[in-house]
């Protein structure tokens, strides 16, 4: 009789996690934030202690399990409308190769050594550091590269890598200063091309070529 049961608990559990996960949202196992990988790790440690003990009712096991599915539901919701609560839990991308120099001071604050970049590197079959124009170290984890165009007179040079200066509505002070521009000069040349309310604006990049794109939030 025991063996049923766990014949059964392990089939229902294995459904049960696969309609969590789908409710979680589709997303790469590479690019699972810090928060994602700790709750599916505690949902697959609880489904395994229902199948080892059973004779422990199975409601105390999916009662937390669905707790910890409303949690990271809410928590979601929540990062989607603040950019501040997104970047609390997932934390933000770290440049590490700024301009072709290696940014030192990002690297010992990720706690992140020169053999880590290196692997990394070699991995997308870039053979050394100096190919290399802006290296992002993504919030999974993932190192995100931009190589030297290969024509490296300065009209051309840096246009390949463009700089968020909007993001959900709120200009992103620090890029700004990276391409020596203020909030006075944004504002002015998005009034250029039509654009008045920058909370109505979802994403804004400049390329190296100094051209704005622009995506507004759908009308709801």
């Amino acid at each position: 009789m025991e063996v049923w049961t766990i014949v059964f608990r392990t089939f229902f559990l294995y459904m049960l996690m696969v309609v969590i996960f789908r409710l979680m949202g589709k997303r790469e196992v590479g690019e699972l934030s810090l928060l994602d990988l700790v709750v599916f790790i505690m949902i697959g440690e609880l489904a395994v202690l229902a199948i080892e003990k059973p004779n422990q009712p199975l409601f105390i096991t999916i009662l937390p399990m669905l707790l910890l599915l409303v949690i990271q539901l809410a928590l979601s919701i929540l990062s989607l409308k603040s950019q501040k609560i997104r970047d609390c839990l997932d934390g933000h991308p770290s440049l590490i190769i700024d301009q072709g120099k290696i940014n030192d001071k990002e690297m010992r604050k990720q706690r992140y050594n020169i053999d880590d970049l290196l692997t990394q590197l070699r991995e997308k079959n870039i053979r050394t550091v100096a190919d290399v124009e802006f290296a992002i170290l993504e919030t999974s984890g993932k190192l995100s590269v931009f190589e030297k165009n290969k024509n490296n007179n300065e009209e051309n040079r840096g246009a390949s890598h463009p700089f968020p200066l909007i993001k959900d509505g709120k200009i992103q002070e620090d890029q700004l200063k990276r391409i020596n521009r203020t909030n006075l000069w944004l504002r002015q040349e998005l009034r250029k091309l039509g654009y008045r309310d920058i909370k109505k604006i979802t994403y804004c990049t400049i390329d190296g070529n100094g051209e704005l794109f622009v995506d507004i939030k759908d009308e709801k």
